[in-house]
């Protein structure tokens, strides 16, 4: 029998909230890779964990059962990591992480699962622009950066851990809606985009140029938060992370445009500086990071 921890995490998300679409977007995953992970584990115990009455689902008794063992080894291997580090004599300290606007929701949750474990650490977390990232980096400002887009400076090292799909989105009474957009639709478009040198802009003039085609430039704006507002508004339609828009997808506020060669395939990086030499705070941080949010 092999079980991984990875496997067991999913598991204990979906047995509480008894729900695959919640439990994926709280592990920042697709549905359909959450799925897996629990038909893996099914098949490495040899029974059902969950069924299904209706559409609700609900823990199995072998589930049930499951569930009390899998709490137990997770939080046996938290204090594990946390004595064998005070073993190493233990720290104190700062940890500096900088992150992209579209990245800082769910970075902001992946601080919190950290500082919980190590309730010591002093975190400083600043949310900037690709050029102020960059600059942070090279000024030796901060111990990580996390961004979409990787730099093409070899004094950089990142690192992907978890995807990045971005997606079009458009308001749920969008002509576009239901029904699959081609290309050439999607360029008679407005489009709302971010600024110039912004990791989504450079993504979204890479899609287009890779279809030999034009776009529509209808607004621009500096912020995430903006580009979902100004299509919620009818402005155009625009290009995100799908991890910036769940709250507006489960209030049918946004809708994912299904356009031909969608989703634009990224992922997230960590990004540090070659010759950044890591505090213990920060090889920690480095570690939980890749392993608690790997590729899916």
């Amino acid at each position: 029998m092999q079980i991984t921890l990875r496997q067991l995490k999913v598991f204990i998300k979906v047995s509480e909230l008894l729900s695959y679409t919640k439990a994926a977007e709280q592990l920042y995953m697709s549905q359909p890779a959450v799925s897996k992970q629990v038909k893996h584990l099914e098949e490495q115990v040899g029974m059902a964990l969950f069924e299904q009455v209706g559409k609700k689902i609900f823990l199995t008794e072998a589930g049930q059962e499951l569930k009390k063992y899998a709490e137990a080894i997770l939080n046996q291997v938290a204090e594990a990591k946390a004595h064998l580090i005070e073993m190493r004599g233990g720290y104190s300290g700062s940890l500096k992480v900088a992150v992209a606007t579209t990245a800082s929701s769910f970075a902001i949750d992946m601080l919190g699962q950290f500082r919980q474990l190590y309730p010591e650490v002093d975190i400083e977390f600043e949310v900037s622009n690709r050029q102020t990232l960059l600059q942070n980096l090279e000024n030796n400002l901060v111990d990580f950066v996390i961004m979409g887009v990787p730099p093409e400076n070899h004094q950089f090292q990142a690192e992907p851990f978890m995807d990045n799909p971005l997606v079009f989105i458009a308001p749920n009474n969008h002509k576009l809606v239901g029904r699959k957009v081609n290309i050439e639709e999607l360029s008679k478009e407005p489009l709302v985009v971010r600024e110039e040198g912004s990791g989504t802009r450079q993504a979204m003039e890479k899609f287009f140029q890779s279809k030999h085609c034009s776009f529509n430039i209808g607004t621009l704006f500096n912020s995430n938060d903006s580009i979902k507002s100004a299509v919620i508004s009818g402005l155009g339609v625009g290009l995100v992370s799908v991890h910036t828009i769940q709250s507006e997808l489960e209030y049918n506020k946004l809708v994912i445009l299904d356009v031909e060669g969608a989703p634009i395939k990224r992922s997230w990086y960590l990004v540090q500086h070659k010759d950044k030499r890591l505090s213990l705070i920060a090889e920690t941080f480095q570690k939980f990071i890749l392993e608690n949010a790997v590729l899916k």
